[in-house]
């Protein structure tokens, strides 16, 4: 349990960093609005991709992926040119030089968009949960550990890829492999019920398939046994992302 002095310092860091997320329009557009954008995408175009033609309803399908849309937006896209403005101004280096720990320093600045990430859960569980072909979360304990473990996940994993990425406006670039590879992998726009055994299973081990797949079993009781290898999964993914992190995490500037 953390002390009164490292939730103090927790508590400093993360105000500092709502400030400047506050301030810093394109990134609050990104956090906010583009989920909600990327939704109604799914929504115009559910047909035409065929989100409907599994197991799972259309709206079924939407309603889960919005939350993986508020963590890979939100969470992950927000947090790299986060890290990589704060390491490229020297901001990180000097915090080292006070009495905040690395852990400290690097919650504190992913503190805001996780706030607004679990906020826009909430609310996209509370809407879903009232749209006539959906329910409220059937097992919103796996449903619950599905958003911790995606957010947990996606805070490492844009630390990790801020360190591969030399300037603030290059974070868009950087961004773009883990994105595209979650969006088409973890059935946010393809139920892999739909796709052949082989490319199934290759995508189910991918690293937000899990997070995803514990998501519908939260919320729609769907998984059975499958939900055991889908936790065992996102821990695993989530352990790798934090070894990869003390391994490549630069706090100097690179350039």
């Amino acid at each position: 349990m953390p002390d009164r002095t490292t939730l103090r310092r927790l508590s400093a860091l993360s105000r500092a960093e709502l400030t400047l997320l506050v301030r810093n329009r394109s990134a609050l557009f990104g956090a906010l609005l583009m989920p909600l954008l990327m939704v109604g995408f799914l929504l115009t175009l559910g047909d035409t991709l065929g989100l409907g033609d599994g197991n799972l309803s259309v709206a079924a399908v939407i309603g889960t992926s919005a939350i993986g849309m508020v963590l890979l937006m939100a969470v992950y896209s927000t947090l790299i040119p986060a890290y990589v403005g704060r390491r490229e101004e020297r901001v990180l280096k000097r915090l080292r030089t006070g009495e905040a720990t690395d852990a400290e320093i690097l919650t504190g600045t992913a503190v805001p968009a996780v706030l607004l990430a679990l906020i826009q859960c909430a609310v996209l569980i509370g809407a879903g949960s009232a749209h006539p072909s959906l329910s409220a979360p059937a097992r919103p304990d796996l449903l619950i550990i599905g958003v911790v473990l995606g957010m947990l996940m996606m805070v490492l994993m844009a630390i990790v890829t801020s360190a591969f990425t030399r300037t603030v406006e290059s974070a868009q670039i950087t961004a773009l492999p883990l994105f595209l590879i979650a969006m088409m992998t973890s059935g946010m726009i393809t139920q892999l019920d739909t796709l052949p055994d082989t490319v199934a299973d290759i995508f189910r081990i991918m690293p937000f398939t899990p997070v995803m797949d514990l998501v519908r079993a939260g919320w729609l009781d769907a998984g059975g046994g499958d939900v055991t290898r889908a936790l065992l999964l996102a821990l695993a993914w989530t352990a790798l992302a934090g070894y990869a992190v003390r391994r490549w995490f630069r706090w100097d500037p690179r350039q």
